[in-house]
């Protein structure tokens, strides 16, 4: 994209967003200008073809997301511009099969993405983060199939079964809350929470991305809930995984996770939390990155919660108030350059009177390196601080400013601590 694209675009959502009102202008234009701010999405649900597939068992969903960010102290270096700016837009189609094909628990689910522009943001150039500033930054790319899954749901909804290409780390809901593998209700979406990777996923977890392969999930009872995965560990996220899930040697990413989700009572309802814990296996080759030798069958373990603390309004569905979250995770150090993690932090929803979508993040990750790597680190670990602000400006366009501190980027004695700026815009079509 062009900067004279990008200029267009921030001149098109500043029009929107805050239009100005010259003499002259009709009520009937500001009435329109009103409508739109009002929109659940920018194109009213496809200008109404939305709730006709809808109402066919077909939910159809774009968003795309434009990120900035500059390290503005220490790293590797403060003048580089490449990676500054990046994007993705993410397409979603959701199926129904019961209303379609009359196929009863049945859902299919495709996901197509595409990132713009070629480099992978700004942790090779500016940062040297072992973590990565941006979660979302990916090689260019103009359309991946990334999901393409088929889920069954059997004995009256208690167990899913999940077919296909997909992301792990997506996960299953139980309650309310996201659940296996990993998943967190206030540090898991790089879209519309924490730009750190660290503060998105488990970094000492060698999730596959977007991996061929089946998950199973089972809820017997509403407090307790058990789920396992087996994916290919050799997928190139580009391609469909038949090739190296049956073609090349026979490696899969196995994982189970198993917690609970209780409710603790308050004045204003039930407060909702997970709590659980998790082991996985690795099956290939590898070592940490001072090694000559490869080692098989990684294994690691990892816990993981999140609870909310205070619930402002006693609506069930309501989400304002404060919750807070926690990661541990644990690799081998022959295996692994990051062994052992641990992170922290909150999210408040609607802090601000009369701001009641806005979010307040703040975040702590911190992970230690392999004893065995130390002429690649020289420093024992790598911690990161961010906090962002989630402003809804209208129900289709999100504003989300950042600030993370990066101690100790990349574990060497080349970068020194970085202070990193960002700026995230999501608007949902």
């Amino acid at each position: 994209m062009g900067k004279t694209r990008i200029v267009m675009s921030v001149v098109f959502l500043l029009s929107v967003v805050n239009p100005l009102r010259a003499e002259g202008t009709k009520s009937e234009e500001s009435a329109s200008h009103s409508s739109i701010r009002q929109q659940e999405t920018l194109t009213n649900g496809f200008f109404g073809l939305g709730d006709n597939l809808s109402d066919s068992g077909i939910e159809l969903g774009i968003r795309v997301t434009n990120i900035y960010q500059q390290n503005v102290h220490g790293g590797m270096s403060t003048h580089r511009r490449t990676g500054r700016y990046s994007g993705s837009y993410d397409l979603e189609l959701t199926a129904d099969l019961q209303k379609l094909l009359g196929i009863e628990g049945g859902t299919l689910y495709v996901h197509t993405e595409g990132w713009w522009p070629k480099s992978e943001g700004i942790d090779g150039h500016s940062v040297g983060s072992a973590f990565g500033v941006n979660g979302d930054a990916m090689p260019r790319n103009s359309m991946v199939v990334t999901e393409f899954w088929y889920e069954q749901e059997m004995f009256d909804g208690t167990f899913l079964l999940r077919v296909g290409k997909m992301d792990i780390t997506g996960g299953f809901e139980c309650h309310g809350c996201p659940v296996a593998f990993d998943c967190s209700l206030f540090a898991n979406d790089e879209n519309t929470q924490f730009l750190n990777s660290a503060l998105v996923n488990n970094p000492t977890i060698p999730f596959p991305d977007y991996a061929l392969g089946i998950a199973a999930f089972y809820n017997p009872v509403r407090w307790w809930y058990a789920s396992a995965a087996a994916v290919d560990a050799q997928n190139d996220v580009r391609e469909t995984g038949f090739s190296t899930t049956f073609g090349n040697e026979d490696y899969f990413f196995y994982v189970f996770e198993t917690g609970i989700v209780p409710q603790i009572n308050s004045s204003k309802g039930p407060l909702k939390g997970v709590y659980r814990i998790g082991v996985w296996n690795d099956p290939q080759p590898k070592a940490h990155s001072d090694s000559s030798k490869n080692y098989r069958d990684d294994v690691g373990f990892y816990l993981s919660c999140g609870q909310m603390l205070i619930k402002e309004n006693a609506e069930p569905d309501d989400s304002q108030g404060l919750g807070a979250f926690f990661r541990y995770g644990y690799a081998s150090d022959k295996r692994n350059d990051i062994t052992n993690f641990w992170s922290f932090g909150f999210q408040y929803q609607g802090l601000i009177e009369g701001r009641d979508d806005d979010v307040l993040g703040a975040g702590f990750a911190q992970g230690f390196f392999s004893d065995r790597a130390s002429t690649t680190y020289k420093d024992d670990y790598e911690s990161a601080v961010e906090v962002y602000y989630n402003a809804q400006i209208t129900p289709w366009l999100n504003i989300s400013p950042s600030i993370q501190y990066i101690t100790n980027p990349g574990g060497t004695e080349t970068a020194g601590d970085a202070l990193v700026l960002g700026m995230r815009a999501v608007v949902t079509f």
